[in-house]
C-alpha cells in the first residue's frame, strides 16, 4: 500500500511538471479576436523578452466577409503606424493593405473575414526595450478604432 501511495504521488508530480512546461510554452503566444463592430478584444499585447518568436492568432468572430469587414494585425513602431497605414491603403486588398517589403512593418497577418482566423509571428529580436510599438488593423478606416500597444516584458 505504501509503494502505491508513493507511485501515485510521483505520477501526480510528473503531471504537474508536464503542465508547467505547457504553461511556459504558452507564454509565447496569444489570441486576439476582432469583430464586425471594428473592435479588437484587447488593447495590449505583452511579449516576453525570453521568447524568440511571439505568435498571435487573430480570430474574426464576426460574420461579414473579408471584402466588407476584413481585419488583419500589423505591428510597427508607434511612430511608423500612420505611414505604414497610409502606404498599406495604397497597396490595396490584394496586398492585405500592407506595402510589400515595407521595412517599418515588424509583423503583419493576412486579412480575414467573419469566421476566419490567421496567425502572425512577431520576431522578438526586432522589439527593443524602451521603444513604443503598436498593433492595428490596416483595413481602410479601421486603425482609428482597432489599435493597441505591444510591449516587451521581462
Amino acid at each position: 500500500m505504501k509503494n502505491t501511495t508513493h507511485i501515485a504521488g510521483f505520477l501526480a508530480l510528473l503531471g504537474f511538471a508536464a503542465y508547467g512546461n505547457t504553461a511556459a510554452a504558452a507564454t509565447c503566444a496569444t489570441t486576439v479576436q476582432a469583430n464586425d463592430a471594428m473592435q479588437f478584444s484587447t488593447k495590449t499585447i505583452a511579449v516576453p523578452s525570453s521568447c524568440k518568436q511571439f505568435t498571435v492568432t487573430l480570430k474574426h468572430t464576426g460574420q461579414l466577409p473579408v471584402a466588407v469587414m476584413g481585419h488583419n494585425l500589423v505591428v510597427t513602431k508607434a511612430t511608423d503606424m500612420a505611414g505604414v497605414g497610409a502606404d498599406g491603403m495604397k497597396s490595396g486588398a490584394a496586398a492585405n493593405y500592407v506595402k510589400a517589403g515595407d521595412a517599418r512593418v515588424i509583423a503583419a497577418s493576412k486579412l480575414v473575414g467573419g469566421g476566419q482566423s490567421t496567425v502572425v509571428n512577431i520576431p522578438v529580436a526586432k522589439l527593443k526595450a524602451g521603444e513604443s510599438y503598436e498593433f492595428f488593423c490596416s483595413f481602410p478606416g479601421h486603425s482609428s478604432m482597432m489599435r493597441g500597444t505591444v510591449s516587451l516584458t521581462k
